[in-house]
């Protein structure tokens, strides 16, 4: 493939300066795919629920058996379908609060705790079950959003990848040409009433 094709158009050819692993030509158009996964991680598939989900949420999985914080994590997002996995920072001080509001107790064993619901806390959990759960609304927030768009862009970035690094400059430019149509239309979707 010509220089041309795999220098500055693509990005820098050696990676190694800082800037994580050296990559085979396309280093640039690696970085946008790695810059685009990030945006989709960060703004489209980990939505943001509030303070009250994560409460609720932790109460209703602790009515299910007594778990430790991580199993509580692993569990909305089991439940979530993936869509959703608090943080460790939201998680545990509301385990914290709903300790001091005497709806868990903590035990520790083998230098985990272990949270568990008292009377009060089953009360308040069992007072929520007609309710939807958390993570119910964050699995229907629009699936197309968190999970279908998001893998239909990492599949085209791949394949653009590829065209990159093993295209014939007449390939890449009809690669470029096919990708500014599809943002056209894309951009036209969203002007549509």
């Amino acid at each position: 493939m010509s220089d041309s094709f795999t220098g500055d158009w693509f990005g820098p050819r050696d990676r190694g300066q800082g800037h994580g692993p050296a990559r085979p030509g396309g280093g640039g158009l690696f970085e946008a795919m790695d810059q685009l996964r990030d945006m989709f991680e960060q703004k489209v598939m980990s939505p943001r629920m509030g303070r009250g989900d994560v409460r609720a949420a932790i109460l209703a999985v602790l009515a299910d058996r007594p778990m430790h914080g991580y199993q509580i994590i692993y569990e909305i997002e089991e439940r979530s379908g993936g869509t959703w996995k608090p943080s460790p920072g939201s998680v545990y001080p509301t385990l914290q609060l709903l300790a001091d509001e005497g709806l868990i107790t903590a035990e520790e064993a083998g230098g985990k705790k272990t949270y568990s619901l008292t009377e009060a806390g089953r009360a308040e959990a069992a007072a929520s079950e007609d309710r939807s759960a958390p993570w119910e609304s964050a699995g229907r927030k629009d699936a197309a959003r968190s999970t279908v768009l998001p893998k239909a862009g990492a599949k085209l970035a791949q394949a653009a990848a590829q065209v990159a690094t093993s295209g014939s400059p007449e390939q890449v430019q009809q690669a470029v040409e096919v990708l500014d149509e599809a943002r056209r239309k894309l951009y036209s979707i969203l002007a549509q009433d």
